[in-house]
C-alpha cells in the first residue's frame, strides 16, 4: 500500500517556512502522494466550511495517513464525532492541539469539543511541547490519558510552528518514512 498523506493546517495556515509546507515539499520530492489542504478563510475559520472541505478532501484523496496541526486537531475531533463515513487510516498524528478552554474569539465555534481517539485510525500519536502557549503540558498529558494513545513531548518546542523554529523538521519526515507503508 502506498502512503497517501493528508496534511491539515490550523488557524492562520501553515505557509512556508512552517514544517507542514516543508514536509509536503519533502514528500513530493520523493514522488510521495501528499495533499496539503488549504482551508478557506484560514484567519477567520468557520467550522461548517472547514468540515465540508475536509470531508470533500477525504473522499477525493482517500489518505491513509493524516497529520493535524493546531486547530486542525479540533476539526478532526468534530469530524470523528459527526461523520458517518470515516476513512480507514494507518496512522493519525495530533500535533500541538489547542486547549479545549481556548478563548480566542475567532475560534469560539470550534470549542468546546469532546476529545475522542480517531476510530478510523489503526494508530495515533499525540505530539506536544512542554511550553506550548495554546495547551499546557498538564492539559496535554490529560488529553493523552483521555485518548489512551502514545505521546511524544518536545522540549522547548513552543507551538511547534515556524515561530518556534519548526521550518524543516526532519523528525516528522523520518517518522513517516518509518511507517510500514511504502512511500
Amino acid at each position: 500500500m502506498k502512503k497517501r498523506v493528508l496534511i491539515l493546517h490550523g488557524w492562520g495556515g501553515s505557509d512556508y517556512p512552517h514544517w507542514q509546507s516543508w514536509l509536503a515539499g519533502e514528500l513530493a520530492k520523493e514522488y510521495g502522494c501528499v495533499s496539503f489542504l488549504h482551508f478557506s478563510e484560514p484567519n477567520t475559520p468557520k467550522l461548517a466550511l472547514w468540515m465540508s472541505e475536509l470531508e470533500q478532501e477525504l473522499q477525493s484523496f482517500q489518505p491513509n495517513v493524516v497529520i493535524c496541526h493546531s486547530l486542525a486537531n479540533t476539526l478532526w475531533f468534530h469530524f470523528e464525532k459527526s461523520s458517518t463515513q470515516k476513512p480507514l487510516l494507518e496512522k493519525i498524528y495530533f500535533v500541538a492541539p489547542p486547549s479545549n478552554s481556548c478563548t480566542i474569539e475567532e475560534l469560539q465555534e470550534f470549542f468546546p469539543i469532546n476529545f475522542q481517539v480517531s476510530s478510523s485510525a489503526k494508530q495515533a500519536l499525540l505530539i506536544s511541547s512542554e511550553n506550548d502557549p495554546y495547551m499546557t503540558l498538564t492539559e496535554a498529558k490529560a488529553l493523552q490519558k483521555e485518548l489512551n494513545i502514545p505521546m511524544k513531548i518536545i522540549e522547548n518546542g513552543g507551538h511547534l510552528n515556524s515561530d518556534s523554529g519548526y521550518g524543516a523538521w526532519p523528525w516528522i519526515y523520518e517518522e513517516l518514512s518509518s511507517l510500514d507503508i511504502e512511500i
